[in-house]
């Protein structure tokens, strides 16, 4: 699905939401899109969807966020994938955090799997 990109501030994010986006395009994330589903799931309100360029890459994006919330005081439920660097998935409750090795993103399409799903494509750091 090709749309257009959108600056964070133009959306009205809950402040983890945001902080995330940023702590993600601190690592060189690229891709990152939101899906909100607060209408579409009772688990979840948004997934923060992000590619890394190598499974290293994708293990370094995830280990930066959680540590950097953790310190804010933000801590997951759960995070599964993290040794394999392919999917890393980190559950926040209010919203999960996917960051994808390019493959995985492609083969899971988790954007067309949650196609009713309200999307933004977020522009940061990569445009730059």
């Amino acid at each position: 699905m090709n749309q257009a990109e959108v600056a964070p501030e133009t959306l009205d994010l809950p402040p983890q939401v945001r902080r995330t986006v940023d702590l993600l395009f601190d690592r060189k994330a690229t891709d990152v899109t939101l899906l909100d589903l607060g209408a579409l799931s009772s688990a979840t309100d948004w997934f923060v969807i992000a590619t890394g360029r190598s499974d290293t890459h994708v293990t370094a994006i995830a280990d930066n966020l959680i540590d950097e919330l953790k310190k804010e005081g933000v801590r997951p439920v759960n995070v599964e994938g993290l040794r394999g660097g392919r999917w890393v998935l980190v559950d926040y409750f209010d919203f999960v955090v996917h960051v994808f090795h390019p493959a995985a993103r492609e083969f899971y399409q988790l954007e067309r799997l949650w196609g009713d799903a309200p999307q933004h494509r977020i522009a940061g750091a990569e445009a730059s």
